[in-house]
């Protein structure tokens, strides 16, 4: 590589003759500092990060996605993959290396004899949710229809239809994927099983996902909505809810959550900006179960606002997409709760009266009902065992609140993390360091360093919550 630096700025530029090279051999648009499209393809979702990547390529298709890869590894090139580009820590883009960008990778292929879909890698969760909603089908994923499927399902993907269906990676048959050394592979329980394991939660350690092969689910019209309380009723409605949630049947779901009323029309006008608690609703199947489950919230504290009834499930999935664009100010932190005792309660009382900014929310993320059917070693995500996925997301639009949003969800963190189960979920975690990745896969840690070893002994694949590689005794 034959790097020279841009005079007065942060980004290093590579030879012509290179990108020349990359060009003559990619069908996808190469992407430079010098490109007009640069600075709007360096965004991604969480506006706090600012990097500033020596070449980006906007893949076509599979063959471009091998070239980038090989291109990489001749001129020693540090390789980020961006996809829906949500991930919190922004781990989609790198600083004077090569991103990887599979958002125009958009094809979906059904096979309704087998009630499945395949998905490429730059598909996004509403581009999923539109396909498979013209069926009356779904696959379990994320809350906003603007996530990438790759990133979330690799890290192993929590959602509304947690409880019914399990996390999105239950419902992955097989994937497409290329490796560090180029070549390009079919993974699934008969080939690289060992890979397959790791890919179910292990994040984008082990190469590029270029599609994904889902079984799909019936969901349709659904019961779905919010429900707010005041917060000075939060006490009794989260204790309420942690009885709830747990006994209840899988196809009903609720997350908890900490927020303001946004002041849009949807809202009514004396609640806007008010810190409120409240759920949010995704009840599949029977009517009646579901109006029964509603009820005994309706009856134990009469909400302030109750937005809950049919709804098509894509919709839901949409619901929250205008209030959190891209560009905002993030800073995420999390946790795994599997006991939510009374006095993890009156800490998190404690902190979410201090919602910093409007945009800043709290979510408890239910994961029991058939996300606990599996054990935490059949796949790397490892804490099947928790009840609840916490998040603590400081929010606002403008740069000069960084550090407002970030050192609250750092105390709210630091004051809770005692009462946790002492991991995380990975797609809700910064840039952490090693130990909080190794505490986030516990006893799962060494086998994934493994498999790191086996298929990416250099670690090629780092710009992620990385796993490093670890060769067996003996090897």
């Amino acid at each position: 590589m034959s790097p020279s630096t841009i005079h007065n700025t942060k980004v290093v530029k590579l030879n012509e003759t290179l990108v020349q090279e990359l060009e003559h051999i990619v069908r996808g648009m190469v992407i430079t500092p010098d490109s007009l499209e640069y600075d709007e393809s360096r965004k991604v979702y969480n506006g706090m990060i600012d990097r500033y990547p020596s070449l980006i390529v906007k893949c076509s298709n599979v063959a471009d996605v091998i070239h980038c890869v090989q291109f990489a590894k001749s001129h020693q090139l540090t390789v980020a993959i961006k996809g829906g580009g949500h991930n919190a820590g922004g781990l989609g883009m790198v600083d004077n290396g090569l991103v990887i960008d599979l958002s125009n990778m958009k094809g979906i292929l059904f096979n309704l004899a087998e009630n499945t879909v395949r998905v490429e890698g730059g598909c996004t969760l509403g581009d999923l949710d539109h396909a498979t909603q013209a069926f009356g089908q779904a696959v379990p994923t994320g809350i906003l229809s603007t996530t990438g499927i790759s990133g979330l399902t690799l890290g192993g993907g929590l959602g509304h239809l947690s409880r019914a269906y399990g996390l999105t990676i239950d419902s992955l048959l097989e994937a497409d994927m290329v490796l560090a050394d180029g070549s390009f592979v079919k993974v699934d329980q008969e080939n690289h099983p060992d890979l397959f394991w790791a890919i179910r939660g292990g994040g984008g350690n082990f190469g590029i996902v270029t599609s994904f092969k889902f079984q799909m689910h019936p969901v349709g019209i659904i019961q779905g909505g919010p429900m707010f309380w005041p917060l000075s009723e939060a006490r009794e409605i989260m204790k309420f809810y942690r009885e709830f949630i747990l006994g209840a049947p899988k196809e009903i779901y609720c997350y908890f959550a900490f927020l303001t009323v946004p002041p849009v029309p949807i809202f009514p006008e004396e609640l806007h900006l008010k810190k409120m608690c409240g759920l949010l609703w995704c009840n599949i199947g029977d009517e009646a179960r579901s109006q029964k489950a509603l009820q005994k919230f309706r009856d134990f504290k009469k909400p302030v606002l109750d937005y809950v009834g049919p709804i098509h499930f894509d919709h839901l999935q949409t619901m929250f997409d205008a209030l959190y664009p891209k560009g905002l100010q993030w800073y995420w932190k999390a946790d795994f709760v599997k006991d939510l005792s009374d006095e993890a309660i009156e800490e998190n009382l404690k902190h979410a009266n201090n919602l910093p900014t409007p945009h800043s929310t709290v979510h408890f993320y239910p994961i029991n009902g058939a996300s606990h059917d599996k054990s935490n070693t059949d796949t790397a995500f490892c804490y099947r065992d928790a009840n609840w996925a916490q998040v603590i997301v400081g929010v606002d639009p403008d740069p000069a609140n960084k550090d407002k949003i970030s050192q609250w969800a750092k105390a709210y963190w630091d004051g809770i993390h005692p009462y946790s189960a002492g991991g995380a979920y990975v797609n809700f975690m910064m840039e952490e360091g090693t130990d909080r990745v190794k505490a986030s896969y516990r006893d799962n840690y060494e086998k994934l360093a493994h498999i790191k070893a086996k298929y990416d002994p250099d670690n090629f694949f780092s710009i992620n919550q990385n796993i490093p590689p670890k060769p067996n005794a003996g090897t």
